[in-house]
Protein backbone atom coordinates (compact mmCIF):
# COMPACT_ATOMS: atom_id res chain seq x y z
CA UNK A 1 0.00 0.00 0.00
CA UNK A 2 1.67 3.13 -1.16
CA UNK A 3 0.84 6.61 0.59
CA UNK A 4 -0.77 9.33 -1.47
CA UNK A 5 -2.78 11.69 0.12
CA UNK A 6 -3.37 12.87 3.77
CA UNK A 7 -6.53 14.71 5.00
CA UNK A 8 -6.19 17.53 6.45
CA UNK A 9 -10.13 18.08 6.54
CA UNK A 10 -12.16 15.50 5.53
CA UNK A 11 -15.01 17.75 4.71
CA UNK A 12 -18.92 17.01 5.78
CA UNK A 13 -19.45 12.99 4.61
CA UNK A 14 -16.12 11.74 2.50
CA UNK A 15 -16.35 8.15 1.81
CA UNK A 16 -14.70 5.87 -0.62
CA UNK A 17 -16.76 3.97 -3.14
CA UNK A 18 -16.69 1.81 -6.17
CA UNK A 19 -19.38 0.30 -8.52
CA UNK A 20 -21.11 -1.64 -5.34
CA UNK A 21 -21.39 -4.89 -3.59
CA UNK A 22 -23.45 -7.17 -5.38
CA UNK A 23 -24.39 -10.59 -4.67
CA UNK A 24 -25.04 -9.75 -1.15
CA UNK A 25 -28.57 -8.42 -0.56
CA UNK A 26 -29.89 -12.08 0.09
CA UNK A 27 -28.51 -11.81 3.41
CA UNK A 28 -28.98 -8.38 4.41
CA UNK A 29 -26.35 -6.47 2.73
CA UNK A 30 -27.03 -3.70 0.61
CA UNK A 31 -25.02 -2.67 -2.84
CA UNK A 32 -24.41 0.36 -1.96
CA UNK A 33 -21.33 2.68 -4.17
CA UNK A 34 -21.96 5.58 -6.18
CA UNK A 35 -25.21 7.45 -5.68
CA UNK A 36 -24.06 9.34 -8.89
CA UNK A 37 -22.67 6.34 -11.17
CA UNK A 38 -22.04 8.60 -14.06
CA UNK A 39 -20.13 11.22 -12.07
CA UNK A 40 -17.91 8.42 -10.80
CA UNK A 41 -17.51 6.72 -13.98
CA UNK A 42 -16.44 9.82 -15.61
CA UNK A 43 -13.99 10.91 -13.11
CA UNK A 44 -12.17 7.68 -13.65
CA UNK A 45 -12.07 7.97 -17.13
CA UNK A 46 -10.44 11.17 -16.62
CA UNK A 47 -7.40 9.32 -14.51
CA UNK A 48 -7.57 7.05 -17.57
CA UNK A 49 -9.14 4.21 -14.42
CA UNK A 50 -10.78 0.91 -15.22
CA UNK A 51 -14.61 1.68 -14.59
CA UNK A 52 -14.45 -0.40 -11.45
CA UNK A 53 -12.02 1.70 -9.47
CA UNK A 54 -12.39 3.31 -5.79
CA UNK A 55 -13.17 7.22 -5.47
CA UNK A 56 -14.27 9.45 -3.22
CA UNK A 57 -17.40 10.44 -3.03
CA UNK A 58 -18.20 13.90 -1.63
CA UNK A 59 -21.28 15.55 -0.31
CA UNK A 60 -22.18 18.54 1.57
CA UNK A 61 -18.80 20.06 2.02
CA UNK A 62 -15.31 19.64 0.25
CA UNK A 63 -11.82 18.02 1.67
CA UNK A 64 -8.54 18.97 1.82
CA UNK A 65 -5.34 16.75 1.65
CA UNK A 66 -1.91 16.90 1.36
CA UNK A 67 0.20 14.79 -1.33
CA UNK A 68 2.73 12.96 0.18
CA UNK A 69 3.62 10.79 -3.07
CA UNK A 70 6.20 12.02 -5.16
CA UNK A 71 3.40 13.17 -7.45
CA UNK A 72 -0.53 12.27 -8.16
CA UNK A 73 -2.93 12.68 -10.59
CA UNK A 74 -6.45 13.59 -9.82
CA UNK A 75 -9.93 14.72 -11.29
CA UNK A 76 -13.14 16.29 -9.56
CA UNK A 77 -16.25 15.73 -11.07
CA UNK A 78 -19.91 17.22 -9.46
CA UNK A 79 -21.36 20.43 -10.10
CA UNK A 80 -19.39 23.03 -10.76
CA UNK A 81 -16.50 24.72 -8.64
CA UNK A 82 -13.00 22.74 -8.85
CA UNK A 83 -9.64 22.23 -6.97
CA UNK A 84 -7.69 25.16 -5.52
CA UNK A 85 -4.14 24.12 -5.42
CA UNK A 86 -2.35 25.73 -2.37
CA UNK A 87 0.85 27.99 -3.53
CA UNK A 88 -0.23 28.21 -7.64
CA UNK A 89 -1.54 31.54 -8.87
CA UNK A 90 -4.60 31.37 -11.14
CA UNK A 91 -7.88 30.13 -10.65
CA UNK A 92 -9.20 26.55 -9.64
CA UNK A 93 -8.80 23.75 -11.62
CA UNK A 94 -12.12 23.34 -12.81
CA UNK A 95 -14.21 20.00 -12.09
CA UNK A 96 -14.26 18.34 -15.29
CA UNK A 97 -10.45 18.39 -15.55
CA UNK A 98 -7.45 16.42 -14.43
CA UNK A 99 -4.64 17.66 -12.55
CA UNK A 100 -0.95 16.72 -11.98
CA UNK A 101 -0.13 17.60 -7.89
CA UNK A 102 3.93 16.87 -6.65
CA UNK A 103 4.44 15.63 -3.02
CA UNK A 104 3.63 18.77 -0.63
CA UNK A 105 0.72 20.47 -2.43
CA UNK A 106 -1.93 20.63 -0.40
CA UNK A 107 -5.56 20.64 -2.59
CA UNK A 108 -8.87 22.04 -1.68
CA UNK A 109 -12.02 20.72 -2.82
CA UNK A 110 -14.36 23.44 -3.58
CA UNK A 111 -17.73 22.58 -4.38
CA UNK A 112 -20.10 24.82 -6.93
CA UNK A 113 -23.29 23.64 -4.37
CA UNK A 114 -25.76 22.27 -6.92
CA UNK A 115 -24.97 18.83 -6.69
CA UNK A 116 -25.74 16.35 -3.87
CA UNK A 117 -22.71 14.00 -4.35
CA UNK A 118 -19.04 14.53 -6.15
CA UNK A 119 -16.46 12.26 -6.94
CA UNK A 120 -12.44 12.61 -6.72
CA UNK A 121 -10.24 10.22 -8.21
CA UNK A 122 -6.98 9.41 -8.57
CA UNK A 123 -5.19 7.43 -11.26
CA UNK A 124 -4.99 3.91 -10.38
CA UNK A 125 -7.50 4.39 -8.25
CA UNK A 126 -7.76 3.72 -4.05
CA UNK A 127 -5.88 0.38 -2.40
CA UNK A 128 -8.39 -0.33 0.24
CA UNK A 129 -9.14 -3.91 1.32
CA UNK A 130 -11.93 -5.82 -0.55
CA UNK A 131 -14.92 -6.65 1.76
CA UNK A 132 -17.43 -8.68 -0.02
CA UNK A 133 -15.67 -8.44 -3.81
CA UNK A 134 -15.90 -4.56 -3.22
CA UNK A 135 -14.40 -1.08 -1.75
CA UNK A 136 -17.52 1.03 -1.14
CA UNK A 137 -18.09 1.95 2.02
CA UNK A 138 -21.32 0.73 4.37
CA UNK A 139 -21.26 3.64 7.12
CA UNK A 140 -24.68 2.10 9.09
CA UNK A 141 -22.72 -1.57 9.22
CA UNK A 142 -19.13 -0.35 9.66
CA UNK A 143 -17.48 -1.62 7.15
CA UNK A 144 -15.79 -1.17 3.52
CA UNK A 145 -14.04 1.95 2.75
CA UNK A 146 -11.31 2.83 5.60
CA UNK A 147 -13.18 1.19 8.46
CA UNK A 148 -15.90 1.54 7.14
CA UNK A 149 -16.69 4.89 8.42
CA UNK A 150 -16.45 8.46 6.54
CA UNK A 151 -12.99 10.12 6.35
CA UNK A 152 -11.13 11.95 9.48
CA UNK A 153 -8.76 14.54 10.08
CA UNK A 154 -5.29 12.63 9.78
CA UNK A 155 -6.59 10.05 7.90
CA UNK A 156 -3.25 8.33 5.36
CA UNK A 157 -4.93 7.80 1.97
CA UNK A 158 -3.40 5.02 -0.23
CA UNK A 159 -2.93 4.31 -3.84
CA UNK A 160 -1.32 2.22 -6.26
CA UNK A 161 1.64 4.36 -7.81
CA UNK A 162 4.03 6.37 -5.60
CA UNK A 163 4.58 8.41 -9.16
CA UNK A 164 2.19 9.30 -12.22
CA UNK A 165 3.91 10.29 -15.63
CA UNK A 166 4.11 13.68 -17.07
CA UNK A 167 1.48 14.00 -19.89
CA UNK A 168 -1.81 16.20 -21.04
CA UNK A 169 -3.91 16.80 -19.03
CA UNK A 170 -7.60 16.67 -19.99
CA UNK A 171 -11.12 17.57 -19.65
CA UNK A 172 -14.53 16.74 -21.52
CA UNK A 173 -15.50 18.01 -24.68
CA UNK A 174 -18.85 19.68 -23.33
CA UNK A 175 -19.36 20.93 -20.07
CA UNK A 176 -21.56 18.20 -18.36
CA UNK A 177 -25.50 18.04 -17.85
CA UNK A 178 -26.93 16.88 -14.56
CA UNK A 179 -30.52 17.55 -15.71
CA UNK A 180 -31.95 18.74 -12.33
CA UNK A 181 -34.97 19.75 -14.58
CA UNK A 182 -35.15 16.50 -16.38
CA UNK A 183 -38.47 14.17 -14.74
CA UNK A 184 -37.21 10.87 -13.08
CA UNK A 185 -38.99 8.27 -15.15
CA UNK A 186 -40.28 5.03 -12.75
CA UNK A 187 -41.87 1.93 -14.10
CA UNK A 188 -45.13 1.91 -11.83
CA UNK A 189 -45.15 -1.11 -9.49
CA UNK A 190 -44.87 -3.90 -7.98
CA UNK A 191 -47.16 -2.79 -5.47
CA UNK A 192 -49.34 0.24 -7.19
CA UNK A 193 -52.44 -1.79 -6.57
CA UNK A 194 -52.33 -0.88 -3.33
CA UNK A 195 -52.97 2.83 -3.99
CA UNK A 196 -55.87 4.88 -5.39
CA UNK A 197 -56.84 6.33 -8.90
CA UNK A 198 -56.49 9.56 -7.56
CA UNK A 199 -52.87 9.02 -6.11
CA UNK A 200 -51.28 7.53 -9.16
CA UNK A 201 -52.76 10.51 -10.61
CA UNK A 202 -51.22 12.67 -8.16
CA UNK A 203 -47.70 10.61 -8.29
CA UNK A 204 -47.34 11.51 -11.78
CA UNK A 205 -48.48 15.07 -11.94
CA UNK A 206 -47.23 16.41 -9.23
CA UNK A 207 -43.48 18.45 -8.06
CA UNK A 208 -42.02 17.21 -5.25
CA UNK A 209 -39.05 18.43 -3.04
CA UNK A 210 -36.24 16.58 -1.23
CA UNK A 211 -36.64 17.08 2.14
CA UNK A 212 -33.17 17.58 4.34
CA UNK A 213 -34.06 14.21 5.92
CA UNK A 214 -32.07 12.32 3.12
CA UNK A 215 -29.06 10.44 3.06
CA UNK A 216 -27.43 7.77 0.71
CA UNK A 217 -30.20 5.37 2.71
CA UNK A 218 -33.64 7.48 0.91
CA UNK A 219 -34.29 10.52 -0.13
CA UNK A 220 -37.67 11.88 1.49
CA UNK A 221 -40.12 13.72 -0.64
CA UNK A 222 -42.62 16.34 0.39
CA UNK A 223 -45.72 16.94 -1.72
CA UNK A 224 -48.67 15.94 -2.04
CA UNK A 225 -49.94 12.95 -0.09
CA UNK A 226 -50.67 9.70 -2.05
CA UNK A 227 -53.50 7.67 -0.56
CA UNK A 228 -53.74 4.24 0.07
CA UNK A 229 -56.54 2.31 -0.61
CA UNK A 230 -55.99 0.27 2.47
CA UNK A 231 -53.53 -0.93 4.54
CA UNK A 232 -49.94 0.52 4.24
CA UNK A 233 -48.73 -2.80 5.42
CA UNK A 234 -47.30 -4.92 3.09
CA UNK A 235 -45.37 -8.51 3.80
CA UNK A 236 -41.64 -7.64 3.32
CA UNK A 237 -40.46 -8.24 0.09
CA UNK A 238 -37.07 -7.06 -1.76
CA UNK A 239 -35.79 -3.68 -2.19
CA UNK A 240 -33.30 -2.45 -4.86
CA UNK A 241 -32.32 0.80 -5.40
CA UNK A 242 -35.06 3.19 -6.88
CA UNK A 243 -38.03 1.48 -4.98
CA UNK A 244 -40.57 4.07 -4.05
CA UNK A 245 -41.96 3.65 -0.86
CA UNK A 246 -45.27 5.45 0.55
CA UNK A 247 -45.31 4.45 4.47
CA UNK A 248 -48.17 5.66 6.80
CA UNK A 249 -47.15 9.37 6.08
CA UNK A 250 -48.65 8.88 2.46
CA UNK A 251 -45.39 10.71 1.71
CA UNK A 252 -42.76 8.91 -0.89
CA UNK A 253 -39.32 8.02 0.01
CA UNK A 254 -36.65 7.04 -2.59
CA UNK A 255 -34.61 4.35 -1.96
CA UNK A 256 -30.69 4.81 -2.96
CA UNK A 257 -27.73 3.06 -3.36
CA UNK A 258 -27.76 2.15 0.65
CA UNK A 259 -31.13 1.04 0.72
CA UNK A 260 -32.39 -1.59 2.63
CA UNK A 261 -32.98 -5.18 1.22
CA UNK A 262 -36.63 -5.52 2.73
CA UNK A 263 -39.23 -3.67 2.88
CA UNK A 264 -42.93 -3.58 4.29
CA UNK A 265 -44.63 -0.52 2.92
CA UNK A 266 -46.30 -0.82 -0.76
CA UNK A 267 -43.85 0.55 -3.58
CA UNK A 268 -45.93 3.13 -6.02
CA UNK A 269 -43.02 2.52 -8.92
CA UNK A 270 -39.59 2.03 -9.04
CA UNK A 271 -36.98 4.50 -10.32
CA UNK A 272 -35.36 2.68 -13.82
CA UNK A 273 -31.72 2.33 -13.43
CA UNK A 274 -30.75 5.01 -16.00
CA UNK A 275 -32.23 8.16 -13.78
CA UNK A 276 -30.85 6.78 -10.35
CA UNK A 277 -27.61 8.78 -10.89
CA UNK A 278 -29.82 11.96 -12.15
CA UNK A 279 -31.80 12.04 -9.00
CA UNK A 280 -28.48 11.03 -7.30
CA UNK A 281 -27.47 14.36 -7.45
CA UNK A 282 -29.88 16.01 -6.35
CA UNK A 283 -29.83 18.10 -3.04
CA UNK A 284 -32.60 19.31 -0.53
CA UNK A 285 -34.68 21.25 -1.61
CA UNK A 286 -34.61 20.15 -5.41
CA UNK A 287 -37.88 19.61 -7.20
CA UNK A 288 -38.86 16.22 -8.16
CA UNK A 289 -41.30 15.34 -10.81
CA UNK A 290 -42.00 11.97 -12.69
CA UNK A 291 -43.36 10.11 -15.46
CA UNK A 292 -43.87 6.85 -16.29
CA UNK A 293 -42.49 4.46 -18.69
CA UNK A 294 -42.95 0.34 -19.73
CA UNK A 295 -40.33 -1.90 -18.43
CA UNK A 296 -39.06 -2.26 -22.27
CA UNK A 297 -38.73 1.48 -22.45
CA UNK A 298 -36.55 1.36 -19.29
CA UNK A 299 -34.08 -0.72 -20.91
CA UNK A 300 -34.33 0.42 -24.19
CA UNK A 301 -33.14 3.94 -22.05
CA UNK A 302 -30.66 2.33 -20.27
CA UNK A 303 -28.54 1.32 -23.04
CA UNK A 304 -29.19 4.39 -25.04
CA UNK A 305 -27.75 5.92 -21.70
CA UNK A 306 -24.89 3.43 -21.96
CA UNK A 307 -23.98 4.53 -25.24
CA UNK A 308 -24.23 8.84 -24.54
CA UNK A 309 -22.28 7.96 -21.88
CA UNK A 310 -18.91 6.08 -23.62
CA UNK A 311 -19.34 8.79 -26.53
CA UNK A 312 -18.75 11.22 -23.67
CA UNK A 313 -15.67 9.33 -22.66
CA UNK A 314 -14.50 8.66 -25.65
CA UNK A 315 -14.35 12.33 -26.85
CA UNK A 316 -12.34 13.59 -23.82
CA UNK A 317 -9.71 15.41 -24.82
CA UNK A 318 -6.28 17.51 -23.60
CA UNK A 319 -7.39 20.90 -22.03
CA UNK A 320 -5.04 22.76 -24.41
CA UNK A 321 -6.46 20.87 -27.86
CA UNK A 322 -6.48 23.09 -30.86
CA UNK A 323 -7.58 21.99 -33.94
CA UNK A 324 -9.83 20.20 -36.01
CA UNK A 325 -11.59 17.00 -33.97
CA UNK A 326 -11.60 13.89 -36.38
CA UNK A 327 -14.83 12.75 -33.57
CA UNK A 328 -16.10 15.55 -33.71
CA UNK A 329 -16.44 15.76 -37.88
CA UNK A 330 -17.90 12.32 -38.06
CA UNK A 331 -21.05 13.15 -36.36
CA UNK A 332 -21.32 16.29 -39.02
CA UNK A 333 -23.04 16.24 -42.79
CA UNK A 334 -20.28 17.88 -44.37
CA UNK A 335 -22.22 17.60 -48.01
CA UNK A 336 -25.29 19.46 -46.93
CA UNK A 337 -25.67 22.10 -49.78
CA UNK A 338 -23.31 20.67 -52.35
CA UNK A 339 -23.93 22.38 -55.56
CA UNK A 340 -22.54 21.54 -59.05
CA UNK A 341 -20.73 24.68 -60.08
CA UNK A 342 -20.85 24.10 -63.83
CA UNK A 343 -24.69 24.41 -63.70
Amino acid sequence: MIPVLKVIAPGFHTTIQDQGRRGFQHVGVPVSGALDRNGYLLANALVENPPGAACLEIIGSGPEFEVVASSVRIALVGSGGGLEIGGRDGPLVPSGQSARLTKGEVARVRLGGAAFSSYLAIEAGFDVPLCLGSRSTYTRAGFGGLSGRPLQSGDMLHGYADDVARRDEVTFSEPRSLGLDQAIRVVLGPQDDYFTAAAIENFLQSIYSITPASDRMGFRLAGPLLAHRSDYNIVSDGIVAGSIQVPGSKLPIVLMADAQTTGGYPKIATVISADLPVLGVRSAGRSVRFQSVSRDEAETICRAEHQRLMNVIREIRPVNARGISLEALYHQNLIDGVVDANV
